[in-house]
């Protein structure tokens, strides 16, 4: 048996690991939500969110007047060591719990609260001469604190992890693109072959189409910085210094150096998480793309020798346990799983954002879990990608230049010279007798030089460069 010291709280008294910092509220929601205990813990980006959220209240309520200066500057000390991850064992709590965070937002005044206590060289709970309620949880509530750290912790999360690892991904196709852009390639729509396009302008579309995305994600963080703080439990502000909200977003901006500041409506910023729908929705965009660009990829390079097998993408591991010498698009097939993942998680945020009641919505951990992980699984996949495949892609020049030849739709440059109607019949005759368009375009009175100054495939893929 591990020594035990007796806590208490309002519904009495909780026997709590002697060696532990937290207290009588924690150690209930241990015992009262053993859901998904091993999968479903908070993260450093939570747990630091919640330290930061604690040590700008505490610097607030001093500047206010709210505490005095020894006891903040306790506060403030146990704080940082939780910013600084090295509390992160003292944070046993799931996401499965009360849908306001509270026992998380106690969770954190326990801990930074005993901690505090053992900076001054008290008895660990005793709560003297820091109370967890009274003092490290001053001007709050969990209503507010833990929306905020929910937004501290998703910002920092995209702009550490996601940022850096989506744009270097955009710049190895934009890398790519500058130097395949000379390789001439059959178009293809529908899944059928379509005019000439150069691989160029394929993997700049990816770079594009990843750098839209990416702007999406950094205008849906912008609200999120928009901070709770101040609202306490129903967005009236009662028992908070009427400052308290503007002074500690700003020292939460200050610790960060991101621009947070208090809501403009405390009343929304409890009852309703539209901000962070709206942000999880623009990491549902960039995981659309992202399974485009995955299932592009491992299409090109489909094969080797009965797909299309117009790109080569590094062998990384082999691929079958009965076929020998196999390799399948293993990063491809990684980077669409993990979108469809996406694409589940911000299904359950849009649906925990739609169930506000009244003065609070009660779905906040769930959001927040499945926001930052789709934060994580992006960055993942994203840095996987890039380095494992994206930097690897080669063309297959031989098999492009054999499919751009053999190809119907170049018949389409013939258009202003013979009109559609007779370039159909040119495809057509080419297809059913299974010769070249060029043969076909003679057989059906079209010069043999005409036809070769009329079809080029590269002009065709630059229309407007001549």
């Amino acid at each position: 048996m591990t020594a035990q010291r007796i806590e208490h709280d309002s519904l009495g008294e909780v026997a709590v690991d002697a060696a532990r910092l937290w207290g009588a509220q924690t150690q209930r929601s241990i015992a009262n939500f053993p859901i998904g205990v091993e999968r479903f813990r908070w993260g450093r980006a939570v747990v630091r969110a919640l330290g930061l959220v604690k040590l700008a209240a505490a610097r607030a309520n001093a500047k206010l007047g709210e505490l005095p200066a020894d006891k903040a500057a306790l506060i403030e000390r146990a704080a940082q060591e939780v910013v600084d991850g090295r509390l992160d064992a003292e944070f046993p709590l799931v996401v499965f719990q009360t849908g306001s965070g509270t026992q998380t937002n106690m969770n954190a005044n326990e801990v930074i609260a005993n901690r505090a206590i053992q900076l001054a060289g008290g008895r660990l709970g005793s709560k003297a001469p820091v109370h967890p309620n009274d003092d490290v949880n001053r001007g709050q509530s969990s209503n507010d604190a833990f929306p905020a750290a929910m937004h501290v912790a998703i910002v920092g999360e995209a702009r550490d992890a996601l940022y850096p690892a989506v744009d270097a991904l955009r710049a190895t196709f934009a890398r790519k693109a500058a130097a395949f852009a000379d390789v001439v390639m059959v178009g293809r729509t529908h899944l059928q072959d379509a005019t000439p396009v150069t691989l160029g302008q394929v993997l700049g579309g990816y770079a594009t189409q990843l750098g839209a995305a990416l702007d999406g994600i950094r205008a849906a963080e912008r609200a999120l910085h928009a901070l709770a703080l101040g609202a306490t439990a129903v967005g009236t502000g009662l028992n908070a210094h009427p400052r308290f909200g503007e002074c500690a977003a700003r020292e939460v901006g200050e610790a960060t150096g991101i621009p947070f500041a208090p809501a403009p409506d405390k009343f929304a910023a409890l009852s309703a998480h539209d901000d962070v729908v709206a942000f999880s929705a623009s990491l549902r965009t960039l995981a659309s793309a992202l399974m485009k660009i995955a299932n592009d990829v491992r299409l090109y390079a489909s094969g080797p020798r009965a797909g299309i097998g117009e790109l080569v993408i590094p062998d990384n591991e082999p691929g079958s346990s009965i076929m020998p010498g196999k390799v399948n698009p293993t990063q491809a097939e990684a980077m669409t799983m993990v979108a469809a993942q996406v694409y589940g998680n911000d299904l359950a945020v849009a649906f925990a954002g739609s169930q506000g009641h009244f003065q609070l919505n009660a779905m906040k951990p769930v959001m927040l879990h499945n926001v930052l992980e789709s934060i994580g699984l992006l960055a993942d996949a994203c840095r996987s990608f890039d380095e494992r495949c994206a930097r690897g892609i080669e063309p297959d020049r031989g098999r492009i230049a054999a499919n751009l030849a053999a190809s119907l739709m170049l018949v389409t440059a013939l258009n202003p010279h013979v009109g559609y109607e007779k370039a159909a019949a040119i495809a057509q005759k080419a297809h059913r007798d299974g010769t070249s368009l060029r043969e076909a375009a003679v057989a059906l009175g079209v010069a043999g030089a005409d036809f070769d100054r009329w079809v080029d495939p590269a002009a065709m893929a630059r229309p407007g460069a001549g």
